[in-house]
């Protein structure tokens, strides 16, 4: 039996003080933005593309337009934003930097509070992780940014003949099974040094990604830097450098460089529920 007064699993209810917290975290951060030159947008909460975007599609929210196309929630902003900016908005603006702040959504009743921007044309991506870095400070946390490179993981899969899927399910006990030394050192790097230290062991088509990597994390203002070079995400979008932030089990922000019809971006997502649960505790 279910209740009127209840609501569904995974779904979010704040009042009262979290209520007020939220919306303070919010103004804060969409302050920072500003002052960094983003604007805002709101986008619709049905999607046609949100396929191209989640890895796993069975978390999408599906359901019929009226002309029996297939609409899904919103389970991510990162690609609708741009396109909506660069094809249905490109003649009536030329600005670059947006920003966002609303939810997105995935199977079965789950929602998600995000605060999100997209920096469109652009490929630094040392300018989008210290301005992540700042709003970290400015909120008074220092949790762990752990930075990565998705082409290290598909070349090491490539070269070893090996699939894809141990990188994605994180099963690092199988590849220090194959007993390669070059590979038995990537996979203990945890430090810039440790980087540098093993730049010039793996093969070559290798390196180059794991000195663009190196190269990413000098530019960074941030104490808590972890580098994570065989970790592999699930949002399909990222094609080189990217980066998400932990703290106490809780991830609190993704973000990367990724290509969108032909146009190389950046962008991230801070994830306002676990952030505001990190400050209460």
């Amino acid at each position: 039996m279910i209740f009127e007064h209840e609501i569904p699993k995974g779904s979010r209810l704040y009042f009262g003080k979290t209520a007020k917290l939220k919306r303070e975290l919010e103004n804060k951060i969409s302050d920072i933005l500003y002052e960094n030159n983003f604007e805002e947008i709101v986008t619709p909460n049905f999607s046609y593309s949100q396929h191209q975007a989640i890895a796993d599609e069975k978390k999408l929210i599906n359901f019929s337009d009226i002309q029996n196309n297939q609409v899904s929630l919103r389970a991510d902003s990162t690609l609708d934003v741009v396109r909506i900016i660069t094809k249905r908005l490109g003649r009536t603006t030329t600005h670059k930097k947006w920003f966002y702040v609303q939810p997105v959504f995935s199977y079965p009743s789950k929602e998600h509070y995000q605060i999100g921007c997209e920096w469109i044309d652009h490929d630094n991506i040392g300018d989008i992780l210290n301005l992540t870095a700042n709003i970290l400070r400015s909120v008074d946390v220092q949790p762990i940014l752990q930075l990565s490179n998705i082409n290290i993981p598909k070349l090491v899969a490539k070269e070893l003949n090996i699939d894809i899927e141990l990188f994605k399910n994180g099963e690092i006990a199988q590849l220090f099974d194959l007993d390669i030394a070059w590979l038995n050192s990537l996979i203990r790097v945890k430090s810039i040094d440790d980087l540098r230290g093993v730049v010039s062991l793996v093969p070559n088509e290798i390196k180059k990604h794991l000195e663009k990597l190196l190269n990413t994390a000098s530019q960074i203002d941030y104490d808590n830097l972890v580098i994570a070079p065989l970790y592999h995400g699930s949002l399909k979008y990222y094609d080189d450098v990217y980066f998400r932030v932990i703290q106490n089990n809780f991830v609190i922000c993704k973000g990367g460089k990724y290509s969108a019809d032909g146009i190389s971006s950046l962008g991230f997502a801070l994830y306002t529920d676990s952030l505001l649960k990190i400050l209460e505790d």
